[in-house]
């Protein structure tokens, strides 16, 4: 993940005060962007369009105070893992554990000590930036959970749970919804003549041709995919897998593999149908029509019997 200049947003009402901390941050040389605000509007203002990585809020300002602004970034799915140091005037307990309560990660009385200060910044910055690694690490490790490493496309699980959705918003509403399941054709005897390798490179050619393509597509399994068509009907459908069919047909390989020649076979099913209540139904509505079309000559689509 690239790393980004942490920005520092600074908030008090008192322009010199905004000075005296802005001096301080600025006197310690850190290797941040800094930004200023008089108040909870203008701060909110300020993050609309700009990331900001630490916050030093004062407590007491006209209009939305330290306290409400805490309250408006706890609210945010956007701001809420922004840190807040909390500046305070106040020598007693009861003021700063009332920022604590609401959000803040730290305080720092007034008048400060610049140490002081730049060191609680310095270690609010390295939190937000290990959990901002966390979290990426986290997105990264979920996308690999979806997602088949080869293709691109979703994996089989992934896919089952986009269709299970689909398939419910579609029998609740009552609009149409298709399946598309293919199958590269003597894909076997491509592996056990030009090696595994091979294989792969037709593989992960597909998955190019249907990540560009309509609908939902996965990698059902070895050289089987299969894509959700959502508000298509049967006959829509049907052309959606002959086009492809066709832009299979015609793709074309380097090297080694500039001889090939590579077809699929299609089965497709669609909702709504007499036949059909269940997912597990249209599931096995699109594989038979599949079987049907490799066992009919391959090379070809065949749709589910109409209702």
């Amino acid at each position: 993940m690239e790393q980004l200049q942490p920005v520092i947003l600074v908030i008090d009402d008192s322009a010199v005060a905004r000075e005296v901390i802005l001096d301080a941050l600025r006197q310690a040389q850190l290797d941040v962007t800094l930004l200023a605000a008089a108040n909870g509007e203008e701060a909110l203002a300020l993050l609309e369009r700009q990331r900001v990585d630490l916050v030093l809020c004062d407590l007491e300002m006209p209009g939305i105070d330290g306290l409400g602004l805490l309250d408006r970034l706890s609210a945010s799915e956007l701001w809420r893992e922004i840190p807040v140091i909390i500046l305070t005037g106040h020598e007693t307990s009861e003021e700063k554990i009332r920022g604590l309560e609401r959000g803040a990660c730290d305080y720092v009385t007034k008048p400060f000590d610049a140490g002081e200060l730049i060191a609680r910044v310095n270690v609010q910055l390295k939190i937000k930036s290990l959990q901002d690694r966390l979290r990426e690490s986290n997105r990264r490790l979920e996308q690999l959970s979806r997602t088949d490493p080869l293709t691109g496309l979703a994996n089989r699980r992934h896919f089952l749970e986009v269709l299970q959705e689909a398939f419910t918003a579609a029998t609740g509403e009552g609009t149409p919804l298709a399946l598309v399941m293919l199958d590269i054709d003597h894909f076997k005897r491509l592996n056990d003549t030009r090696g595994h390798q091979a294989g792969d490179t037709v593989l992960a050619k597909i998955g190019d041709l249907l990540l560009e393509g309509d609908g939902f597509a996965a990698r059902y399994g070895g050289e089987e995919f299969a894509i959700v068509l959502m508000e298509r009907s049967l006959g829509e459908a049907v052309r959606v897998a002959e086009q492809l069919r066709q832009q299979i047909e015609e793709l074309t390989f380097d090297g080694g593999l500039a001889d090939l020649k590579l077809t699929a076979s299609f089965g497709v099913a669609a909702i709504p149908h007499r036949e059909v209540e269940t997912l597990t139904q249209l599931i096995r509505e699109a594989d038979d029509a599949l079987y049907r079309a490799k066992h009919g000559g391959r090379n070809r689509v065949v749709a589910a019997a109409a209702s």
